[in-house]
This record gives C-alpha cells, sequence and structure tokens, in this order.
C-alpha cells in the first residue's frame, strides 16, 4: 500500500465517523477523537484538520485539548506496544531502572515509536499487577520482577522474533 492510498484511507475512516455527527458541535470533539483514535491507532495531522473544519475548531484548538488527555498519542503504536508501569510498587520495586533501560535500548522517550515503527514505549500509572512489580507490557502481555538486565534481555528476543518473521 502506497502513502497515498494509506492517507485516503484515513480520510474515508475520518469522513465517515464525522458523518455521525452531522451537527458538528464542540461538545462531540472528545467522542470524534476517540473514534478516529480507535480507527487509525493515533490522530493524524489530517485528521485533526478535517475535525476541526467540521466542527469550526482552528487545529492548535483541537490540539490543546487532545493533549490535556494522555488517553490521546499523535503516532502509530510501533509493532511492540511496551507499557512500564509506574504505579506505587512498581516505583518502590525501581521501575525508574526499568524505564531507564528502554529509553537507552530503544533510543526514545515515552510517546515515541522508533524509526523501524518495532516498538512504541509509553508509561502508564498502574496497570493492576502490583504483586508482579516492577512490570511491563507488551502489546498485553505482562513481564513481572522486571530488572534492567531482563529487560534487555527481553528487547533482544523481539527483535530476534520480528527478524525471523521479516520484519
Amino acid at each position: 500500500m502506497t502513502d497515498v492510498e494509506t492517507t485516503q484511507e484515513k480520510t474515508t475512516v475520518v469522513d465517515r465517523i464525522l458523518t455521525e455527527y452531522p451537527q458538528g458541535k464542540r461538545d462531540a470533539l472528545i467522542p470524534i477523537l476517540q473514534e478516529v483514535q480507535a480507527q487509525q491507532g493515533y490522530l493524524s495531522r489530517e485528521a485533526i484538520v478535517k475535525i476541526g473544519k467540521h466542527l469550526g475548531l482552528a487545529a492548535s484548538k483541537i490540539y490543546g485539548v487532545a493533549t490535556f488527555y494522555n488517553q490521546f498519542r499523535f503516532q502509530p503504536l510501533g509493532k511492540f506496544h511496551i507499557q512500564v508501569c509506574r504505579g506505587t510498587a512498581c516505583h518502590v520495586k525501581n521501575s525508574t531502572a526499568v524505564l531507564d533501560t528502554l529509553r537507552r535500548e530503544l533510543k526514545i522517550e515515552p510517546g515515541e515509536t522508533t524509526r523501524d515503527g518495532l516498538f512504541s514505549l509509553e508509561v502508564v500509572a498502574c496497570v493492576g499487577a502490583c504483586g508482579l512489580a516492577p512490570v511491563i507490557c507488551v502489546n498485553g502481555e505482562f513481564y513481572a520482577s522486571m530488572t534492567p538486565a531482563k529487560t534487555r534481555r527481553l528487547i533482544e528476543e523481539i527483535r530476534e522474533r520480528a527478524e525471523e518473521h521479516g520484519n
């Protein structure tokens, strides 16, 4: 699929969602943003501009609202989306060291995706697995009692698996 086809596909998705909100009222902004992200995985610049035109809002206002809530993303997630728990139990058991290891190994900061699209990194308040602290989640799969060494091995294993499958 080409970039043009991908952009056209995204535009069609946004257009379809906007038809569900024909009145184009400001109070529809968050539900529209949620639906667009659910369909596309993130909020693209094109989507924000189109939503702004539909609602009669400047793109800067939409960005202002979307950046206020940490549920919204402005980049696609990586094939392997890593969530680092920073809840109290994980914090006490040094999840900071795990997060720092991921930053160094992946060369990205939380909220970013690697250039190859393989990894994205997110910090979350709590994943509800306090007894397994410190915990990271990769595409919904939990990894318990993480250390910097275990984190590096996990990243190596994921990279090897991705290479084997041609990614």
